[in-house]
């Protein structure tokens, strides 16, 4: 009887183990949730981020011109399984579908996403330079060539 609940106390630990590694990939984004902005003289780029639950984040981006929206995008991390989903909405791009990228490598202040099927962008990384400042840096195919762009972002209150 001993040997048995032994077993089955070791197989729940197991278990249960399996599960938090599962879900461990989305606290790689915990320094994420707040408020981004890059003003500039092209415009204003603002991107807010908020912790819905353990495995979903939930963020929305835009570019501002005077009082013209330029971009709007909404984002949400989702831990699925072993995997982490960056998962983007452009309004008036992709017929308003969203577009998956799947967490590649990563460190406690960098997250790489990749959509290798994607032209533009094929990849999306955030990293945090500082405990008030991040850089997004997005790249892939436009025209036929290989382009990046990178944004600057401070932490606000």
């Amino acid at each position: 009887m001993k040997k048995i609940a032994l077993i089955l106390i070791l197989v729940l630990s197991l278990a249960s183990c399996k599960k938090s590694r599962n879900t461990t990939k989305i606290v790689l984004a915990d320094w994420l949730p707040g408020k981004w902005e890059n003003n500039s003289a092209e415009g204003n780029l603002l991107e807010s981020w908020k912790k819905v639950n353990d495995s979903v984040y939930d963020g929305e981006s835009y570019f501002i011109k005077g009082k013209d929206t330029l971009h709007f995008e909404t984002i949400q991390l989702n831990q699925k399984g072993e995997n982490l989903l960056y998962v983007s909405t452009i309004r008036g791009q992709n017929n308003d579908k969203p577009v998956t990228f799947l967490l590649g490598k990563s460190t406690e202040k960098q997250l790489v996403f990749e959509n290798p099927k994607n032209n533009y962008p094929k990849k999306i990384t955030y990293s945090l330079i500082a405990k008030e400042g991040l850089v997004i840096e997005i790249s892939g195919i436009q025209q036929g060539k290989s382009s990046s762009d990178k944004y600057s972002l401070k932490k606000t209150k």
